[in-house]
């Protein structure tokens, strides 16, 4: 049995509806608030990480949270598949070169409990989304990005392409044992290809002008305002635009079997999705 976990997040939800796991038996939703057919897994209630008759567990990390509930969270499911018996886990963590982000270090920790772990497991690094860059670079009414990227670049993936890579890694977990994958764009984005896109333009603003921003919105969570400013100041940094995992910059690609969609393309549906 394939158990897939955090199905209602953005990622699970393209995950559990992909087409190739479409008239399987073998496969498990779980979630925290099941519905029919769906499996109770609820991260912060260890009583309810029943991972009986598992073989493989797709761990879709367990989302943004302080450090400490989020290795948690991921040390209670480990275990919990360590004491079931469960064979192959497979991770969705964070890019190599991603270590710079405040939210970095649980998807590292979680990665070294893998390996210090009785399971087989697979590590997908994921890079960040098209769609998360749509949100935190998206076009002002007047067509203006003043995200404060400066110069950098972001190797960006589209989500759906990300889901499908952990749908096959999932479905044919026994060929990838004790694999770590880079899944990060082949075409990093700027903001000048940014405002092109969406047929705007870029005056890039600063971090503490951005700061000052987010804060006043009042709409950020105290713990996400430091890692919203992370990844710009990584982006800006040029940390994120792939050159630093240029070595497995063709994994997604291969587990794909194909091109991968378009970055600047997702963006750009993204963008104008939000603004409408």
């Amino acid at each position: 049995m394939l158990l897939i976990t955090g199905a209602t997040g953005a990622l699970g939800r393209l995950v559990t509806s992909s087409p190739l796991l479409a008239d399987r038996t073998d496969v498990v939703v779980g979630t925290r608030n099941p519905g029919p057919g769906q499996r109770r897994i609820d991260f912060d209630d260890p009583s309810s990480l029943d991972l009986t008759s598992v073989h493989t567990l797709l761990m879709i990390s367990a989302g943004a949270a302080e450090d400490d509930v989020v290795t948690a969270r991921h040390e209670a499911v480990i275990s919990a598949a360590e004491k079931a018996g469960v064979r192959h886990l497979v991770y969705t963590s964070l890019s190599g070169d991603g270590d710079h982000l405040t939210y970095a270090l649980a998807h590292r920790w979680t990665e070294r409990r893998l390996r210090s772990s009785s399971l087989g497991w697979t590590v997908l690094r994921n890079g960040l989304y098209a769609e998360f860059l749509a949100a935190v670079a998206a076009p002002g009414p007047d067509g203006t990005i003043a995200a404060p990227l400066g110069e950098g670049k972001l190797a960006a993936v589209a989500r759906e392409d990300l889901a499908e890579a952990a749908v096959r890694v999932a479905l044919t977990a026994g060929e990838h044992v004790g694999r770590t994958y880079e899944l990060v764009g082949e075409v990093p984005l700027g903001g000048a290809e940014l405002a092109a896109a969406v047929g705007g333009s870029y005056e890039p603003g600063t971090l503490e002008a951005t700061r000052a921003a987010i804060t006043e919105a009042g709409q950020a969570l105290p713990f996400q305002v430091p890692m919203l400013l992370s990844t710009y100041s990584a982006i800006r940094g040029g940390f994120l635009d792939g050159s630093g995992v240029r070595g497995g910059s063709g994994d997604l690609r291969t587990l794909l079997g194909r091109e991968p969609r378009v970055a600047l393309d997702v963006y750009a549906r993204a963008a104008a999705d939000l603004s409408g």
